[in-house]
Order: C-alpha cells, then sequence, then structure tokens
C-alpha cells in the first residue's frame, strides 16, 4: 500500500490549529433543525465531510431513524451516503442523501462530497467540504391550527422551494483518538411569504471526540463526546461509552443532555457488512417516556483498489 506522508512543519502545526480553534470557537459562541442522530461515531460522515475517504476503504450505509415513536408528527429520517478513498489515499469522494420529516416539513439534501487527506507521521489531517442543494417542503393542509392562527401569513401557502448549501469540517484521526469540527450547512436560509420574512435554518456547529482504550488483545473501550451547538439553543451534549470485543460486535450506553438516555449494539459480519441499533428513552423532561426512538443502520465495508486498507479501523 502505497502511503503520502508529509512533515509537520511548525507552519502547518499552526495553520491546523488557527484553522480547528475557529471553527470550534466559533460555532460554540452560538432551533434545533438538523437531524439527529445517535450511531454517527461509527459514520461521522453524516455530520462532517472530512470523513470521505478517511479510512481508506469503500463504504456506504444506510439508516432509518423514527424518533418519539407514537407522537403525532415524530421525526423519522432515512441517511444514504457512501464514500471512497481515491489517488493513493490522498483524496475522499462521497454522496449523502438525507430526508428528515416533522408534522407537516419533509426536507430533503443532496451533498457531494470531497476530503483531502495529509499523512502527518501517525496522524492524518482531513479536511472536507460538501456542495449540494437542500429540497424543503411543508403541506400547511395537513395543519390543525386553532382559530386565532388561522391567518398568520406562516400558513397561508405551502412551501416548496430549494436552497443551495456549503459545508465544511476538519479531522485529525490516529489508530487510538479522533476528533473533528464541523458545520455541515454553512449558508442560513429564509424565505418570504405575503411580504414577511421566515427564518429556515441556522447554521449548526459539531465538535466530535473519541478515543480508544486497549485492555488486553479482545477488548477496546471506546468512550466519545459530540458536542452541538446553534443559534437560538443552549449547548447539545451527548456522552457516549461503548465496549468493543475482537473488534467484531459493540455495546454502548449514553445520554444527550442528560434527558435522554440509550443503547447501543453493533456487529461486523465477514469482516464487510455493520449492523447497528440503537434504543433511546427520553425522559419526563424531555417529551414523556412512553415516546422512544429506534435507530437501525445497514452499512458495507470493502477494499476496492490495492492501495485501501484491508485492516478494521478504530473510527
Amino acid at each position: 500500500m502505497n502511503t503520502y506522508k508529509v512533515n509537520l512543519t511548525p507552519f502547518m502545526k499552526k495553520f491546523i490549529l488557527l484553522l480547528v480553534s475557529s471553527l470550534l470557537l466559533t460555532g460554540l459562541s452560538y432551533g434545533q433543525q438538523d437531524p439527529l442522530y445517535s450511531q454517527y461515531i461509527n459514520n461521522p460522515m453524516v455530520i462532517n465531510p472530512a470523513y470521505a475517504g478517511l479510512n481508506n476503504n469503500l463504504n456506504a450505509s444506510l439508516s432509518y431513524r423514527t424518533q418519539w415513536g407514537g407522537f403525532e408528527g415524530n421525526p423519522t429520517t432515512v441517511n444514504v451516503n457512501g464514500h471512497i478513498s481515491l489517488v493513493d489515499n490522498r483524496v475522499g469522494a462521497g454522496l449523502l442523501i438525507v430526508q428528515d420529516k416533522i408534522g407537516n416539513a419533509t426536507s430533503t439534501d443532496i451533498n457531494a462530497v470531497g476530503a483531502y487527506k495529509l499523512q502527518l507521521n501517525d496522524m492524518v489531517f482531513s479536511f472536507g467540504m460538501q456542495a449540494g442543494v437542500s429540497l424543503l417542503r411543508e403541506d400547511n393542509s395537513k395543519l390543525n391550527l386553532p382559530p386565532n392562527q388561522m391567518d398568520d401569513p406562516a400558513f397561508q401557502n405551502d412551501l416548496n422551494t430549494s436552497k443551495p448549501n456549503i459545508g465544511v469540517g476538519v479531522i485529525l484521526k490516529t489508530e487510538r483518538y479522533f476528533v473533528g469540527v464541523s458545520v455541515p450547512r454553512l449558508l442560513n436560509s429564509s424565505f418570504n411569504n405575503q411580504g414577511e420574512d421566515f427564518e429556515l435554518y441556522n447554521q449548526h456547529f459539531y465538535m466530535l471526540g473519541g478515543y480508544v482504550f486497549n485492555v488486553g488483545t479482545r477488548l477496546r473501550l471506546k468512550p466519545s463526546v459530540l458536542l452541538k451547538s446553534v443559534k437560538g439553543s443552549p449547548l447539545s451534549t451527548d456522552l457516549n461509552f461503548n465496549v468493543n470485543i475482537d473488534q467484531l460486535y459493540t455495546a454502548g450506553v449514553f445520554t444527550r443532555n442528560f434527558n435522554t438516555y440509550g443503547l447501543q449494539l453493533g456487529a461486523l459480519l465477514k469482516d464487510q457488512f455493520r449492523l447497528g441499533y440503537t434504543f433511546e428513552i427520553p425522559t419526563a423532561s424531555s417529551v414523556g417516556t412512553q415516546f422512544n426512538t429506534h435507530e437501525i443502520t445497514l452499512g458495507v465495508r470493502m477494499s476496492i483498489f490495492n492501495y485501501h486498507d484491508r485492516s478494521i479501523s478504530n473510527f
């Protein structure tokens, strides 16, 4: 397998530190509009374009999430994505398609993803971008409005529009740890209805970090943290703790803001196929304990080119 290494000069160290710090400090200084995920640590490309091709293979996955089942108009999300490492593992390319439904609103995002990777001794630094279109539709005929909102301009006409999208992210990875910062959608969106402006989307900022502790030769402990920030909402924090056996079977627990708790299960079959399942229970401080969430993911990993990595990566 060909490798591409770059000596980390003082200038490059400052540049990487400045880039990561700028994204992080900008994001944490700021609504919930991005889809929620719980299995992002297994495929961070759903929130960070810099992950495209990062594990030096061809990867594809399909996931379905139904949140707060039994709650009328509950969110459901379908995510289809694939990415591959190219050009002697220097470049990553991918495609990300997400459809998110909540109530009378449906959004479909289609993005082409690209990343450039630098091998820095035992570390990999990746910078990624994505570009595409967001298709937004609201069917207000499905709404049962109270009498005092019947004449609200926001509900007079159905919304059917498209908006461009650009997103960026950076990742620093070794076999022991992973840290990434991203803004998947940089462009705020709004629309005008009968002379009034309505906000569709605000930027979401993410920071994801994880670490692997080897316990003997068969057991790995894998804690991770996700911070998410968006204007108008408090900082959201996910805490995850997973146990992996023989790099094949995974079980773990997580919490989101200590008002949602979940169980995560995963298996790698025939070194190619990954199956993941998450069960979440909200607390009474959220929407009530009777509205549970299920998320299932089926993925495949293949080595296509001779420079692709045949081993299993921790991230």
